[in-house]
């Protein structure tokens, strides 16, 4: 693996991008899944003054301020401009301060808020941006400020330089991928990474990230400069217009979930974030609001307009910050009971905050979706991947109450036609296989009967994988699987065992003799015949994802046997 480093290049006139990157995964939040690396993105304008935009997180410091002193004396920055602050970017911010403490931050309100609780003890030249309010740097460098703030990024800003039409987006637009490129040259490869980008981070913010695209809309932009991964040019047409598609489906669900929280640290953001992954994987829209910047009226709309709601919330000296407190006392005289609650957090010693939201919504009489979840400190991949699970399970049951109560109303429909199509395209039939992948310590598998050969060279094969699948997140280009195949009259065993619902984290192969492939999956001894795979590509089609996958190698434990196949008396459902 590639050490870190930083990556220096200019990009327009006095324009200069100092990538930090990292060729391997960045930290333990679901956003950086994919494991393809990241860059942290800073910008430098050096005209008659000169701006510095939003130094790394903690990661990349100390590479980040040794190869900023190489290129650029500190004491002639004038201006730091920063698109979002948190505890994370604060240690840089303070290095950066030791080298050059003349240095003016250029900040939202709320930015400032957050600069002033990293840095208490310092007295801090801060420059409030307002509306329609400018910075001139010389040589035409007019910039302009563009308040773009969501739950997660209750400060985030965007700028706007005209001279160069670029248009730094802070978290907009970015991806989490390292590569040599400086810009999306051959853009359509990155469009996988975007999408889990946008999935992340943006789904659950649809309503805001639909505000900013048409705040942004109002400046022409020849270049992106994203706050992670390649700089978008090249793409830039086409990844706003799917940007805009991705938010409008978002909003357009019939079904949505209020999402409340606060957070100490950045851990219970963690943990909200990869239940809002699990819920948006389902079908099911996000509207999450971070209590500690919204006022008591958007929480009670949320939470009114929800089919189910879900609260969490870190402890501070035993208790639950005053934010949270309030959320509750909405919720308990606002949602209607019928409504489905849970409750998570995260913690450092006690957890009574998550206690106390957990007894309240219980006395209540909530119906809860999942357990409630407890973090200790900060949550690792298999706790990352229990609250993706949980986050589908509450999902997918909003979606039966809901197919319930559309059924006892709908008269019988068997003559239609769309009955008569159902039942047509249920006459397809496939091979039953049982797809299981292994990465590290995360583990999954699911039945499988939507298989089909695609290629014969490379040998092909494609997998439709429904998007609520728990082995969804781990099907993504690049990862590896076991296609196992069945065997006709030995299958019901390992079908049924497949095909029960499975609770959030558990283990898929108890009770299931396994071996393990040389890609590192487990391959089932009662299988008929397996092929160790690699996802080549996928296609998002409808409710379900079509992956594409080359079978690397394979083998028949019984040459005389036949493939198990399902047969089916309706296409709507498996």
């Amino acid at each position: 693996m590639k050490p870190r480093d930083v990556q220096v290049l200019p990009i327009a006139a006095q324009t200069t991008v100092m990538r930090s990157r990292t060729w391997d995964r960045l930290k333990f939040e679901i956003e950086y899944a994919l494991k393809k690396g990241t860059t942290a993105n800073s910008f430098l304008i050096q005209a008659e003054k000169t701006a510095l935009f939003d130094p790394p997180g903690e990661s990349f410091t100390e590479i980040f301020v040794t190869a900023f002193k190489e290129r650029i004396d500190p004491k002639t920055i004038d201006y730091l401009i920063l698109g979002h602050v948190n505890p994370n970017r604060g240690v840089t911010i303070k290095a950066l301060l030791e080298i050059a403490p003349q240095i003016t931050f250029v900040c939202s309100n709320p930015g400032t808020r957050s600069l002033r609780q990293i840095i208490p003890d310092q007295e801090l030249n801060i420059k409030v941006i307002k509306a329609d309010e400018t910075l001139d740097l010389g040589g035409g460098h007019l910039l302009e400020f563009i308040t773009t703030p969501n739950p997660r990024f209750p400060d985030q800003l965007c700028t706007y330089d005209p001279h160069t039409e670029i248009l730094f987006t802070d978290k907009l637009f970015g991806a989490h991928v390292c590569s040599d490129q400086i810009f999306d040259e051959g853009w359509q490869t990155y469009r996988e990474d975007r999408r889990y980008y946008f999935d992340c981070l943006m789904a659950p913010h649809a309503r805001q990230v639909e505000t900013a695209l048409e705040k942004l809309s109002d400046y022409p932009a020849r270049l992106y400069a994203t706050g992670h991964g390649p700089l978008v040019r090249y793409g830039l047409t086409e990844l706003t217009v799917a940007y805009k598609q991705w938010a409008a489906q978002q909003k357009a669900q019939d079904l949505s979930v209020a999402l409340l929280y606060a957070s100490a640290y950045g851990n219970t953001a963690t943990v909200a974030q990869a239940i809002a992954r699990g819920i948006t994987k389902a079908g099911v829209g996000v509207e999450s609001i971070n209590c500690e910047f919204a006022d008591p009226e958007e929480i009670k709309a949320a939470v009114e307009k929800s089919a189910g709601f879900i609260i969490g919330s870190p402890t501070i000296s035993g208790h639950a910050p005053t934010p949270i407190q309030t959320a509750l006392g909405i919720v308990l005289s606002t949602a209607d009971k019928n409504k489905l609650a849970a409750v998570f957090g995260s913690f450092g010693w006690s957890g009574e905050a998550i206690d106390l939201l957990e007894s309240k919504l219980k006395d209540g009489g909530y119906r809860f979706g999942f357990e409630t979840i407890r973090v200790k400190f900060k949550p690792d991949d298999k706790t990352l991947k229990y609250c993706e699970e949980a986050g589908t399970d509450f999902a997918q049951a909003l979606k039966k109450a809901k197919k319930r109560a559309s059924v006892a109303q709908k008269r019988p429909v068997s003559d239609s036609q769309a009955a008569r199509t159902e039942q047509a395209v249920g006459r397809i039939v496939g091979s039953l296989c049982v797809v299981t992948t292994q990465q590290e310590e995360l583990s999954s598998a699911m039945l499988a009967s939507w298989v089909s050969q695609a290629t014969f060279n490379p040998p092909g094969l494609t997998v439709a994988v429904a998007k609520e699948r728990a082995i969804e997140s781990l099907l993504h280009t690049g990862n590896k699987f076991v296609l196992n195949v069945l065997e006709e009259g030995k299958h019901i065993g390992l079908m049924k065992h497949f095909l029960k619902p499975f609770s959030p984290g558990e283990d898929r192969f108890e009770g299931v003799e396994i071996d393990t492939a040389e890609n590192g999956c487990p391959v089932l001894k009662d299988a008929l015949a397996y092929l160790e795979c690699r996802v080549d590509n996928r296609m998002e089609c409808g409710d379900h994802w079509l992956v594409y996958a080359v079978a690397e190698q394979g083998e028949v434990f019984s040459t005389d046997a036949v493939t198990a196949v399902h047969h089916r008396k309706s296409g709507s459902h498996y």
